[in-house]
């Protein structure tokens, strides 16, 4: 969009005189279910929220009734599965230019089936200018809301529930772009938002903000007096030609003052002395694009002394910067940053915010939606229905985006339950989820974007296989395919679009698409059939396991849980061989491992800990289906439940590739406990509980865990930690530190991973760790 900084001036509008000429889920999705309206008003662009509820598939699974029968058949699955329907909630913020707002208007009308609201929270100033017209369009009363209200819930509400929602912007580094980690508390912080004029704002909590100072010299100065001095009325165009210009032909350097003579003062050569210092002696005309870099720097340095100023007498260092002089555009970024760091000598940050044009109308809606304490709920970006930053609308190809002006996308869902941090992690504010970072990392990126794209046609394959029954399956795949793909291209070119690009958030992105055209569990059949055939070993492996000394029955239980970690649908040097192979199984998944010493190996010091006192609560990550957890998995909780640990298996709440979830574990231990007492006796005493992570990735996020399995883990006083598999130990994870011992186990599945850390395909890691005293 024009409004990020992206092509696309969206300024003749000729397709949205009388309508929107785009399908109505393109831009305004789901409006038939909208239940409350917000909207932003600024001088230029127009942000609308609402609330929608949405019906989406789900996967679900239960145990077969066999009360008439004598025995189960031994061809029968564990379970049954069945595809139902589920209505979530879900925030739609919609940004377009002022120019359509009465084409939007008349859309909006006319795709409402039905709303509950009778009024539509406003804010903005053209809250009072659009007033009449919105109530006559939508036949809703307008409530106008204090402004700066509404910017701070909104700012608190993005920095709560989008991790990778501040970034710092650095012109000439690589990646220009650099997220900050998600923060356990966002609280203290100051906002400097610069509209027309600059407004400073001191958040202390949720609800306690002040206004402690401003200025007059703000946006409205840089474009007022821009369109004075270069007859340049549009504020992009103006930005555009400060993009192309040398403030120093016109601005008075401290070389031009002192000469050489600088340097024994100890000041750069380079510093303003004077704004404009040159125009009064020169005869020279000036060029438009050098006038707009001297005011632009003008403005910038003034606001960054001043924010500055602030920051250090509230004793604060993040400064979040928003309003409409920023959007996003990089010459502002950058003169912002420069100004900062120049009068903090770095000590205070300058921070941006990826959705800060929506600050407004998310505090709007906040305020008009009290009674359903949104704040009480976790709620995610859904990247399949998002712009990236920088980049237009991602459902638009160029053509589209040239006939229907600028639009701008964000939506959230609301998960099912609050979701908190790990109460184990060492340092939750220094805590980083993901190993490597691709936006930072060019030739990880290439390898990993490639290695996505080639395997689109198998992910297609599986989601089209899940449902035989559905006979519009193939085309909704084929959606998921295109839209899957648009999102690897924006990637290529744009990797900060949704934040730090890591290999979670391309799987995660991979999920909300898939989710997007109803393939809520693309691999339910081959977990289902997986368990099934795992759940015959069983007791076999049990057997085996129990008839070893206790020194060799360790090393094995350890091996069947790297052999278990194997078989992931996700890794294509393992599908290959499922495909292929169906005979493939627990024992020659074992032949593939690595011999000692592994890739990583700290077993001897694990063995050695296993001599001395049990744990008291183990706490327990699991991975795939089938023979990971319940030949891998379960007889590793099963001797540590015999030592006299206590154990919490936590499963994905939502499905994601073949990983096991929280409902398809139960039925797992149902089964599991009929064949076994020790798991029998676990589970009805309680010494074995089962519970969710609160994720639907093949990954693993440490700050974002369910609540109730933080309260488990402070109840339980869990002192170890084991988290298995690639995506959860190896791609995310590998550095976690944490308070208590850990264990991280994964077998490297991919080639290229396994050569970059040293080994080869089929390594093993085995990282046993403990804390520093």
């Amino acid at each position: 969009m024009a409004e990020c900084g992206a092509s696309g001036s969206g300024s003749s509008g000729d397709s949205l005189d009388k309508s929107i000429t785009l399908p109505p889920d393109e831009i305004f999705r789901n409006l038939e279910n909208a239940k409350r309206f917000a909207i932003d008003i600024g001088g230029s662009l127009t942000k609308l929220a609402y609330y929608s509820t949405v019906q989406h598939k789900v996967a679900k699974v239960r145990s077969f009734d066999h009360s008439d029968k004598d025995t189960e058949q031994d061809h029968e699955p564990p379970y049954e599965i069945s595809v139902q329907e589920e209505v979530t909630a879900r925030l739609h913020f919609v940004k377009f230019e002022n120019t359509y707002i009465e084409a939007c208007l008349d859309f909006i009308k006319d795709h409402l089936v039905n709303t509950e609201t009778k009024v539509i929270q406003a804010t903005g100033g053209g809250a009072y200018k659009f007033k009449d017209l919105i109530e006559e369009k939508l036949q809703l009363k307008v409530d106008k809301e204090d402004v700066m209200t509404c910017l701070i819930k909104g700012c608190n509400f993005v920095l709560k529930n989008i991790p990778q929602e501040a970034f710092v912007y650095q012109k000439g580094s690589n990646p220009e772009f650099r997220f900050q980690t998600h923060q356990p508390s966002v609280f203290p912080y100051l906002l400097v938002s610069v509209g027309s004029g600059v407004s400073i704002v001191k958040v202390e909590t949720e609800d306690r903000f002040e206004w402690i100072g401003g200025s007059s010299i703000g946006g409205g100065t840089f474009w007022g007096l821009g369109a004075l001095l270069t007859k340049t009325k549009s504020f992009d165009e103006l930005l555009h030609l400060a993009s192309r210009g040398q403030h120093a032909n016109v601005d008075m350097l401290v070389q031009d003052i002192y000469g050489g003579a600088h340097q024994t003062l100890g000041l750069s050569g380079n510093l303003i002395a004077s704004s404009f210092g040159k125009s009064a002696t020169a005869d020279t005309e000036f060029s438009k694009e050098d006038m707009a870099k001297s005011l632009l720097h003008m403005i910038s340095n003034d606001i960054g002394q001043l924010a500055c100023l602030y920051a250090k007498l509230h004793c604060l260092d993040r400064v979040y910067f928003g309003g409409f002089f920023i959007r996003g555009h990089p010459v502002t970024m950058r003169t912002i940053t420069y100004s900062i760091n120049f009068f903090s000598k770095g000590e205070v940050q300058a921070l941006f915010l990826r959705h800060e044009g929506y600050l407004g109308a998310i505090g709007a809606f906040l305020k008009g939606a009290e009674q359903d304490n949104p704040n009480q709920y976790s709620w995610e970006e859904n990247y399949a229905g998002s712009s990236g930053l920088m980049s237009s609308s991602p459902e638009l190809c160029p053509t589209q985006r040239a006939r229907s002006g600028t639009f701008d996308l964000l939506e959230m869902d609301r998960l099912e339950r609050p979701l908190v941090n790990l109460p184990l992690l060492l340092d939750p504010s220094s805590y980083v989820p993901d190993t490597v970072d691709l936006t930072d990392d060019a030739l990880a990126r290439k390898y990993w974007l490639t290695c996505f794209e080639e395997a689109l046609d198998g992910v297609v394959k599986r989601a089209v296989a899940s449902q035989p029954g559905s006979v519009d399956a193939a085309e909704r795949a084929e959606k998921f395919r295109q839209k899957y793909w648009d999102k690897l291209q924006t990637l290529r070119y744009q990797p900060f679009a949704y934040g730090t690009l890591t290999v979670r958030s391309l799987l995660d992105t991979r999920e909300h698409c898939l989710n997007e055209f109803n393939f809520p569990d693309p691999y339910s059949k081959v977990k289902q059939k997986d368990n099934g055939v795992a759940l015959k070993c069983f007791q076999r492996v049990i057997h085996s396991l129990d008839a070893l000394g206790w020194e060799e029955r360790q090393l094995a239980l350890v091996k069947g849980l790297l052999a278990g970690n194997v078989f992931d649908w996700g890794a294509k040097a393992v599908s290959d061989v499922l495909e292929s192979d169906p005979q493939f199984g627990f024992e020659e998944a074992k032949r593939k491992l690595q011999e000692r010493p592994w890739l990583v190996d700290s077993y001897s010091n694990w063995l050695q800990r296993l001599k001395g006192p049990p744990h008291k609560c183990a706490l327990i990550f699991a991975d795939n289906s089938g023979v990971d957890v319940i030949l891998g998995v379960f007889p590793f909780v099963r001797e540590l439940l015999s030592r006299g640990t206590e154990v919490i298996l936590a499963c994905n709440s939502g499905p994601a590739l073949n990983d096991v979830t929280y409902s398809e574990s139960l039925i797992v231990a149902e089964r599991i406990a009929a064949m076994d007492p020790v798991v029998r006796s676990a589970l009805r005493e309680e010494r074995l509980l089962l519970t969710r992570t609160g994720s639907s990735s093949p990954c693993l996020d440490l700050s974002r865990l369910d609540k109730g399995l933080a309260v488990l883990v402070r109840e339980r006083g869990a002192d170890l930690v084991v988290i298995e598999g690639m995506g959860r130990a190896v791609h995310t994870n590998y550095h976690a530190a944490l308070r208590c011992e850990s264990l991280k186990l994964a077998v490297i599945k991919n080639s290229w991973l396994a050569e970059r850390l040293g080994g080869r395909l089929f390594s093993v890691i085995f990282k046993y760790e403990v804390p520093a005293e």
